[in-house]
């Protein structure tokens, strides 16, 4: 695939980027809190199927324009449609704003499965436009300040890896959480991509894999919100152990689990030939970084340098690269890589073998450390 690297189209237009948001539920609303705020971009419109609540979120933000998934499809003002929708509804929604000539920024998962992924791939390639997804973590301070660690050779040569997600599961706050148990879902496919993205980034791509996965029960209860007291069915793993062999030959370990009273996330470590360096939560933006060297037992606490931009961020450095004519960092085909290695780790569950992973993402240039979403970069 060729069009996230931005070779088939130069610069686009001037000025501030339209954007449109379809799907107006719970992280709509961390999305708008920081684009409404960077003058390199502008909310143009939102839709949802359930048109009261884009209007909802629309007065809430002062957008004018709101209502179905056409209020932002068919609007010729909107370049990139964000799209917030359920998992299961990701590659379609995505393919028909592929087919209206809009750039695509989606929520992670980039799909559920391969065939749909690499589909959505090729129809955007062929239709000249640019995919990004989440997790935009990855862009912000305390990731890219350890990435820049790593790069100029603190721990030496990066060598092994070892990340943790411990929790009960998220039934007892999340007010709508069956999804969150079911295909698309669970611990690896809805907090993996945060954690196999950082390593992709530090590592280089993920070349094979093993994993054992398990269930604790089979319904789960949800325990607040309106639908309080109600059961569901829990049909994917809520415990998955894998091992990761990346394209150097690198290895790591990393567990995810709905399945532990101990709730211990963001653990991050990555060993190198010299020192030791524990990240920060991929699953935010920023975060100090903490580093030991060989042969001793006491850590230095590094504080992280750059932005704290949260959610947004990737839409936003997606935009500047489409007027810039450069490729953007949080590519669909790295959304994709990740995507693969969960599918093969799914598979090596299943199959209790070792599975190849096929696809490829290659690593992007680190962000400066004085970028800035705050700044308006583009001229009129």
């Amino acid at each position: 695939m060729s069009h996230a690297a931005g070779t088939a189209f130069g610069p686009l237009g001037s000025g501030p980027v339209g954007v449109g948001i379809i799907g107006a539920g719970v992280i709509s609303k961390q999305y708008l809190d920081n684009l409404t705020s960077f003058p390199d971009v502008r909310v143009i419109a939102i839709g949802d199927l359930f048109e009261e609540a884009a209007a909802t979120r629309a007065a809430e933000y002062g957008i004018a324009n709101h209502g179905g998934i056409d209020a932002v499809l068919g609007n010729p003002d909107v370049e990139i449609v964000i799209n917030l929708t359920i998992p299961a509804a990701h590659v379609e929604v995505a393919t028909q704003a592929v087919n209206a000539g809009k750039h695509v920024w989606s929520e992670k998962p980039f799909s559920l499965d391969r065939e749909s992924g690499l589909g959505l791939l090729k129809v955007a390639d062929a239709a000249g436009v640019r995919l990004g997804c989440a997790p935009d973590t990855f862009l912000g301070a305390g990731l890219q300040t350890a990435r820049r660690m790593i790069e100029r050779g603190d721990i030496g040569t990066p060598l092994t890896a070892l990340t943790l997600m411990q929790s009960p599961g998220p039934e007892s706050w999340h007010p709508n959480p069956a999804f969150l148990f079911q295909d698309g879902a669970g611990p690896l496919f809805d907090i993996g991509p945060y954690y196999l993205t950082t390593l992709v980034q530090t590592f280089g791509s993920i070349r094979r894999v093993a994993a054992f996965g398990s269930k604790s029960r089979e319904t789960r209860v949800i325990g607040s919100g309106p639908k309080a007291g109600e059961v569901f069915d829990v049909t994917v793993p809520t415990h998955v152990s894998s091992i990761l062999e990346f394209e150097g030959g690198e290895s790591a370990q990393s567990i995810f689990s709905f399945d532990s009273p101990l709730k211990r996330a963001g653990f991050v470590e990555i060993t190198g030939s010299d020192a030791t360096i524990a990240l920060p939560d991929p699953n935010n933006f920023d975060g100090d970084i903490r580093i030991c060297a060989i042969g001793s037992d006491d850590w230095t606490t590094i504080p992280s340098v750059g932005s704290t931009a949260s959610r947004g961020a990737g839409v936003l450095e997606m935009a500047r690269a489409i007027r810039e004519g450069r490729p953007h960092r949080a590519q669909g085909e790295l959304a994709f890589h990740i995507l693969d290695t969960m599918a093969s780790i799914s598979e090596s569950i299943d199959n209790r073998a070792f599975v190849d992973v096929e696809s490829y993402a290659a690593k992007v240039p680190a962000l400066p450390e004085d970028w800035d979403p705050t700044a308006a970069t583009l001229p009129a």
